[in-house]
């Protein structure tokens, strides 16, 4: 018997929500990109907007929203930092109707090949946006698509979810 409690029930448990970008709530339109490198080439994944939607991101008492995306195409001159920076906002702004400051929209901009604490798997963008909000491990999630994310929560001490699993795809 169900106990009717949903993935997105749990998700509004936490204070912070933060998100993988690609492939979790967005995909590129551009065949052969990794990520969008200008406007106009990604697209919100169908049902992120009508999940996420559901919970009170407005609202004091509310989760807080963050973003984490490794975006090494910045390394390797397809775009800039900034032009990165922007599309992680207007990803927030589409998928919840909000657009978070800049701390908690952090990217990891090095080549493939360059040690950074930043890359996941490694921690380092989540314990900034958890820095930035004030924000513990025990009260923060993160919602990714990739065996990367799911070791950069375990690294960063905080609870992990599918993405498939919180959009039921």
């Amino acid at each position: 018997m169900s106990s009717g409690v949903t993935e997105l029930d749990r998700v509004g448990k936490f204070q912070l929500v933060i998100f993988d970008a690609d492939d979790t709530l967005r995909r590129t339109t551009t065949p052969g990109q990794p990520c969008p490198h200008r406007s106009g080439e990604w697209e919100l994944i169908p049902g992120v907007r009508e999940t996420l939607s559901q919970l009170p991101w407005d609202d004091p008492s509310g989760p807080r929203l963050g973003l984490a995306s490794n975006q090494d195409q910045v390394a390797y001159g397809f775009l800039t930092s900034e032009m990165a920076r922007r599309l992680l906002r207007d990803l927030a702004l589409a998928a919840t109707g909000l657009a978070p400051a800049d701390a908690a929209l952090q990217l990891c901009p090095h080549a493939l090949d360059v040690q950074c604490d930043c890359r996941k798997p490694n921690p380092g963008m989540l314990l900034r946006i958890m820095e930035h909000y004030g924000v513990g491990p025990e009260e923060t999630v993160f919602v990714g698509n990739d065996s990367s994310d799911c070791e950069a929560a375990q690294r960063a001490g905080v609870s992990f979810l599918w993405a498939d699993k919180l959009f039921r795809r």
